[in-house]
């Protein structure tokens, strides 16, 4: 493999997804109507819509007491976003507990191996069982690893996304696994 930089170093966490509860029914139509810039339109979504500027999230509030987050850069936006809802809700009277847990449900990142890669010969070289690729459908190849459990979305142009991480240092292990797999393959030869 030539001296390239670190594929780890292009790693950006584009999306972090993260569950938690309130451990309570709520009247979201009650709710909506007292959380300024909540939005609410259960023939279009069951759950109220509120979003965090800073740091920017959506929470998804379910009448269950359910909420997830959804847009967050990090986990640590994550917690200060529904931090941020826990004391909206608290403010409204609804009773929440101190600290509730907070679960990442998955973490969305993307890199850039900078090696044009050959999909059709990827494809073939990492075998179908871990693999999809129907360019005609996507122009991406699917491959699907085990440790870590996640999908990686590999691209023609050395773009890759990787989805189902449950901590950023997945993304680091995948494309450690995805770079070491295509150099024994003789893959990223330029």
């Amino acid at each position: 493999m030539s001296q390239r930089s670190d594929p780890k170093e292009t790693i950006n966490i584009e999306n972090v997804v993260a569950s938690t509860g309130i451990g309570q029914e709520l009247d979201l139509q009650s709710v909506a109507m007292d959380l300024e810039g909540a939005d609410y339109d259960p023939e279009q979504f069951p759950g109220l819509v509120y979003r965090t500027q800073n740091p920017k999230s959506a929470a998804l509030i379910f009448r269950s007491g359910k909420i997830v987050c959804t847009g967050a850069k990090s986990t640590a936006d994550v917690h200060e976003s529904l931090n941020i809802v826990f004391d909206k809700l608290r403010d409204l009277e609804i009773q929440v507990d101190e600290d509730p847990e907070i679960v990442v449900q998955n973490i969305v990142t993307s890199a850039d191996l900078e090696y044009t890669l050959n999909l059709n010969a990827i494809a073939i070289g990492l075998g179908l069982e871990n693999i999809e690729y129907e360019p005609e459908q996507f122009p991406g190849l699917v491959y699907r690893l085990d440790d870590p459990n996640v999908v990686a979305l590999l691209f023609g142009s050395g773009k890759l996304v990787i989805t189902g991480g449950k901590e950023p240092a997945d993304a680091e292990r995948a494309v450690d696994t995805i770079t070491d797999r295509l150099d024994e393959l003789g893959l990223l030869d330029d």
